[in-house]
């Protein structure tokens, strides 16, 4: 019986199973709470979501494929504006552990400061952004950048930490080049 159960049943199956098991203590696998999404939005099925109802998306929001958007558990909020785009394994969180020594930082308190990331912004795959970041209207960050400060409106921003490097073609510091 287990040979004839083994040629039908994929190892991979079985795995996949001891897997889903696994990870049914995350915080990806509790209460539904419900985001505030524009009409549009395209978001991957592995994307994951913690405290959804501070997590606010416009309109035609793009969130690829294992996109992390971690709102902080009391305040921090994240908002996505109009036709933002999140490339895949985007990580953004409005929440760190407080730093002090002395105390693990596991049993600290959180930080928590909102982000908001604006319109027409694209976020290349495995971008980070920190807790207190707003990114301007038309941005673009390079993919594997960590933005830890304010980006202005249309700038094209990479590294770690990201700094900005140039324009959207047409923009400048101060300018809206939005169609």
């Amino acid at each position: 019986m287990t040979r004839a159960l083994r040629a039908v049943v994929d190892p991979a199956l079985v795995l996949h199973a001891a897997k889903l098991a696994r990870s049914w203590s995350y915080s990806h696998v509790g209460p539904r709470r419900l985001m505030q999404a524009g009409p549009g939005l395209a978001m991957s099925p592995t994307a994951s979501l913690r405290n959804g109802e501070r997590i606010t998306l416009g309109r035609d929001v793009h969130v690829g494929e294992r996109c992390s958007l971690w709102a902080g558990d009391s305040t921090g909020r994240i908002v996505l504006g109009d036709n933002a785009l999140l490339a895949p394994e985007v990580f953004i969180t409005a929440s760190n552990y407080g730093t002090r020594a002395g105390s693990p930082i596991m049993y600290q308190d959180k930080v928590e400061r909102d982000v908001v990331v604006g319109a027409d912004v694209w976020l290349g795959a495995r971008v980070v952004v920190l807790p207190g970041v707003t990114i301007g209207d038309g941005a673009v960050v390079g993919a594997g950048s960590v933005v830890t400060k304010d980006l202005p409106a249309n700038c094209i921003a990479v590294g770690v930490p990201a700094r900005v490097v140039g324009w959207r073609e047409g923009a400048g510091p101060g300018t809206d080049a939005r169609p």
